[in-house]
């Protein structure tokens, strides 16, 4: 029995398209992403892309404020992440709420926890480069944020021996193991520290009236810009 050649393969219409080669699987699940709105079903679901940008920011941006007094997980990272996604994405939407916020970061301070006076001092730092004018807009609410700053202004590691327990609510400041090294260096949370830093933010981006008004509720703070 003789095999049967092949015979020459029919030969391509114009136009036709060569076959094409099959996507990977991990291509086909990029390619099939949707944008849905923040706090739905549909956000929770893979392959989706949230538009934190066109969240309303008067409802939640402020309902995020009111977590950083929560000190269980995951409610406080919840609110921690929440909040620094909103301000990185707000623009021109954040401006408005700031007269919202000024309670939850008052109470916040007043727990006087370190954990909470560390997040929400991030927090403040984040919030006055947020968007143009914020800085500016955070002036006139001195009064009601830097009273707790004033207090711990110049408390660092080697003071917490000093502390008087009715003053400081939860864990100690620093951690002092002796050896001169303050390890809460290392994860930004020496309070001392960190209200400098914010305080050096303030007066950086709240415009000419920034200083003076800092110095009145925190009379040992010297200019960052005056040297």
């Amino acid at each position: 029995m003789v095999a049967e050649k092949e015979g020459p393969s029919p030969p391509k219409l114009a136009g036709e398209r060569p076959p094409q080669q099959q996507q990977p699987l991990g291509q086909l699940r990029r390619t099939k992403q949707q944008v849905t709105d923040g706090f739905t079903v549909k956000a929770m679901m893979r392959n989706t892309v949230v538009e934190i940008e066109k969240l309303d920011y008067h409802h939640y941006l402020p309902l995020f404020f009111d977590g950083l007094c929560e000190m269980t997980f995951p409610y406080e990272f919840f609110a921690r992440q929440g909040i620094h996604d909103m301000l990185e994405h707000g623009g021109n939407k954040i401006l408005p709420v700031i007269p919202q916020l000024i309670i939850p970061i008052k109470n916040a301070l007043n727990l006087r926890n370190r954990q909470v006076i560390c997040i929400t001092l991030k927090v403040l730092q984040h919030l006055v480069v947020s968007a143009d004018m914020v800085g500016e807009a955070l002036v006139p609410y001195y009064r009601q944020i830097l009273p707790i700053l004033n207090i711990f202004k110049n408390m660092n590691g080697l003071e917490v021996g000093n502390i008087d327990p009715c003053i400081i609510k939860g864990p100690n400041l620093a951690v002092n193991s002796g050896d001169g090294i303050d390890y809460s260096q290392q994860k930004r949370e020496n309070i001392g520290d960190l209200i400098q830093e914010t305080l050096e933010a303030f007066e950086r981006y709240g415009g000419e009236d920034a200083y003076i008004n800092i110095k009145y509720m925190v009379p040992t703070y010297q200019s960052c810009l005056l040297n």
